[in-house]
């Protein structure tokens, strides 16, 4: 293979690689409110109700 295609290989690799980084780093700095996950669980333990009833 020339070197212009392990040079394009490479980029690409290495963008897919920063890009997933970058995803793991901004998934924990999404918060809940605690109002909304009071909502969340309050939803859940309706629906688990509705399936032991089921």
């Amino acid at each position: 293979m020339p070197m212009i295609g392990w040079i394009i290989l490479l980029l690409a690799l290495a963008m897919i690689l920063g890009s997933l980084f970058m995803l793991r780093d901004s998934a924990n700095s999404m918060r809940i409110p605690e109002d909304k996950l009071e909502k969340i669980r309050k939803r859940k333990a309706e629906l688990d109700a509705q399936d032991d009833d089921d």
